[in-house]
């Protein structure tokens, strides 16, 4: 079903496991001012310490060896890198990465480096952050420093993760950091500037290492046809890359100036008088060309034809849903990449699927979790599905490697394989990270528990 160098893995962030949010030299983020200085994180949770990956992450790459993951997908921590977002260079930030890297790679697991997971330089931030012209030119200079650094070692890069969340969430209606609530003109120019900064991050791997193979991880808003009618399927995929709503989530939106180097004419004449000033060049720069498209995908929104109209959303009452609230829908990894590989033409690497649910150490001291993994056995069978019928997919990771901080919402909502006790800092394994052991060592084929 899955080809034969298929990356099975597991991924997390920078600001959501690592802590040490002060030690060795780190810069503040945007994340660690609002969630230390503000109500804004749940019970004024922080990441200050979040899982001590810095200073644990041996261990965790043991454990990441016991499962068996054949690749790590891993956040670089800009502020840890350079303190101020650009300028000087904080060399122990530069070896704490050089270290994982290297205990990766000794334990046989391959590193997917993702430039930017959201913890933003706080300096950056007060000189504008993305609404600064030079923004773009900060994270170029970013990206050239880290590829050069790590060249040797790294095959695969993604320069953003899921854009439409730290520029809506982050700056249009304030539920992410920064925390701000801008006006239309401002967040079409931060998300221009930064789409800006992902193509010059690109081209500025390739041009360290042109046998890199980059790409992009936005979102994924996925619909699917309930029941496979055409009349359905067409729907749905016009839902997915045309301009629906007030909203800026579409899925064109973000990703057909990356592959086809344009904006989507229907979202460009909605919002036409607040569109930024765009040049040809600017076009050029954002769809440098990748080798891959990660695709982030948790959840779908189901199109029905009933009575040869078209409803869209209707969930049967009380079907399931995650801890996050979000709906159980395995389809959604069938069809997601089936039109994402249809339209944009690159191969996929699902960069994150998972669930968060309510998890505890039992009696016996372990922590069963059933639920995700049902809830993984029936996605990777939809990916699989997609796998058979043409779809290029090179990979897929699960989200997440361990429990840690779930942005806004702190530590209450659990994605991990691995269980985390915060106070103690203990790891255990759970049942989902045994069973996704036996689905690698079967390169997906048997998903049965």
């Amino acid at each position: 079903m899955f080809p034969k160098n298929f990356y099975w893995g597991a991924a997390a962030a920078s600001y959501q496991i690592e802590g040490a949010w002060k030690e060795d030299g780190k810069g503040l983020s945007v994340w660690d001012v609002v969630s230390n200085e503000t109500d804004f994180v749940y019970e004024g949770q922080t990441g200050n310490i979040a899982c001590d990956h810095y200073n644990r992450y041996e261990k965790d790459v043991q454990i990441m060896r016991e499962i068996g993951l054949k690749a790590y997908r891993l956040s670089l921590s800009w502020p840890r890198i350079f303190p101020e977002g650009t300028g000087r260079i904080n060399q122990k930030g530069l070896d704490f990465y050089d270290r994982l890297i290297e205990s990766l790679l000794e334990n046989n697991i391959e590193p997917f480096v993702t430039l930017f997971h959201w913890d933003y330089p706080w300096e950056l931030f007060l000189k504008g952050g993305w609404l600064n012209p030079d923004s773009p030119k900060w994270f170029e200079e970013y990206a050239n420093l880290v590829a050069e650094r790590f060249v040797d070692r790294i095959k695969y890069w993604i320069t953003i993760n899921e854009p439409q969340c730290f520029i809506i969430l982050g700056h249009q209606d304030g539920s992410h950091a920064p925390a701000l609530k801008l006006p239309m003109r401002a967040v079409l120019q931060a998300m221009h500037n930064s789409l800006l900064a992902h193509g010059l991050a690109a081209r500025a791997i390739k041009d360290v290492d042109s046998k890199a193979k980059v790409g992009y991880a936005p979102v994924g808003t996925t619909f699917y046809p309930k029941n496979g009618t055409s009349k359905e399927i067409e729907f749905a995929k016009k839902l997915m890359f045309e301009k629906n709503d007030d909203s800026l989530w579409t899925d064109a939106w973000w990703m057909d100036p990356v592959f086809f180097g344009k904006y989507p004419e229907d979202g460009v004449k909605k919002y036409e008088k607040y569109m930024p000033e765009i040049s040809e060049d600017d076009m050029q720069i954002i769809s440098y060309p990748l080798d891959f498209f990660g695709c982030n995908i948790y959840h779908g929104i189901p199109v029905e034809e009933i009575d040869g109209e078209i409803v869209v959303g209707k969930a049967p009452v009380g079907s399931p849903k995650t801890d996050m609230n979000w709906p159980v829908t395995p389809e959604a990894l069938y069809w997601g990449p089936k039109f994402f590989y249809e339209r944009y033409k690159k191969p996929i690497i699902v960069t994150e699927n998972g669930v968060a649910l309510k998890d505890w150490v039992m009696e016996d001291g372990k922590v069963h979790d059933p639920g995700r993994i049902d809830f993984l056995s029936r996605y990777i069978k939809q990916l699989g599905r997609a796998v058979s019928e043409g779809v290029k997919v090179e990979g897929y990771f699960v989200w997440s490697i361990m429990d840690n901080l779930e942005w806004a919402q702190g530590y209450e909502k659990r994605f991990g394989l691995v269980y985390i006790d915060y106070e103690s800092q203990e790891r255990i394994i759970k049942d989902s990270g045994h069973w996704y052991k036996k689905v690698i060592a079967t390169n997906g084929k048997d998903l049965s528990y």
